[in-house]
């Protein structure tokens, strides 16, 4: 960060679309810049699009601290006026997000499972419910959780990679997807192909992942990010008020529905992940995540 009364420069749409036109020798765009331990955000404003980045290697899963930092940045980016569109992508290579950490929800205490799901609540509620423009660019895997962060957003590009894959496994790990996750799901895909994606806890390659509309597109990586901001310059081309009574009204019943039995699902939560056969497949999985570092 720039020391105080000093406005620090943005690099990052040198490479991303618009500023990558400018003539040599022009400034580079002024923008503000905050980071935390997990996440890195960057606001252009001339565009008022805004870069969040996901640094928690290896994996970017969602551990309390990483959801706590997601919600904050984003509520900050809600806030200013300057933002109008917000692209999330990922700061280590081949992974968008593993999705929810594993280590939240094993051996732990009650208060921390009801403290851990409020936060991916939260997570979700202000992310899927958000006024800005929001475009995932999904440079690697992203399974789980990570997938329900790609499914909230307005729009996904894939990197064009067949091994990367995306979708809501949580059924392979023994646990179910709640119906939030679920609602997400259905509202991008259809209900045919979520019910039969959920059940087989299916992870999909990023060619079947577009063909089944799971992601609206893909691109070879080096235009992953030309494109999410030609995408976002589309998407901004509108009148924001227009765009975001449209988002609310197409959205606000799965919003609502969360919200009217938050409570009722962080104790369904809590009841689900403190099963003793729950715990022991959680435990057997990071058994084999562990022999297959080793």
């Amino acid at each position: 960060l720039s020391p105080p009364g000093v406005r620090p420069l943005c690099r990052w749409p040198l490479a991303w679309g618009r500023a990558a036109r400018q003539p040599p020798g022009l400034p580079l765009t002024p923008c503000r810049a905050f980071s935390n331990n997990k996440i890195l955000v960057e606001l252009d404003e001339s565009s008022g699009v805004a870069m969040m980045k996901f640094k928690s290697p290896p994996v970017n899963s969602l551990s309390l601290d990483f959801l706590t930092e997601f919600c904050i940045s984003l509520e900050k980016l809600e806030n200013d006026r300057a933002c109008r569109g917000v692209i999330f992508a990922s700061a280590v290579p081949k992974i968008f997000s593993s999705g929810l950490d594993i280590t939240e929800m094993y051996g732990k205490s009650m208060e921390h499972y009801a403290e851990f799901w409020r936060a991916v609540q939260e997570m979700w509620l202000r992310l899927y419910g958000s006024n800005m423009v929001t475009v995932a660019a999904v440079n690697g895997s992203s399974p789980a959780g990570g997938c329900l962060v790609a499914l909230s957003c307005d729009y996904r590009i894939m990197v064009e990679n067949p091994k990367f894959s995306i979708g809501l496994n949580e059924a392979q790990l023994g646990i179910v997807a709640p119906f939030w996750f679920k609602d997400t799901f259905v509202n991008v895909v259809g209900h045919r192909i979520a019910e039969r994606s959920l059940q087989l806890g299916s992870l999909y390659p990023a060619p079947e992942a577009l063909k089944f509309g799971l992601v609206d597109e893909l691109v070879p990586e080096e235009k992953l990010q030309e494109k999410a901001m030609a995408v976002m310059a589309q998407w901004l081309a509108l009148p924001d008020h227009a765009r975001q009574l449209t988002k609310s009204m197409m959205r606000k019943a799965v919003l609502d529905r969360l919200v009217a039995h938050r409570e009722e699902d962080i104790q369904n939560f809590i009841s689900f992940i403190s099963k003793e056969s729950i715990q022991k497949s959680l435990r057997m999985y990071m058994e084999m995540l562990k022999k297959k570092k080793s």
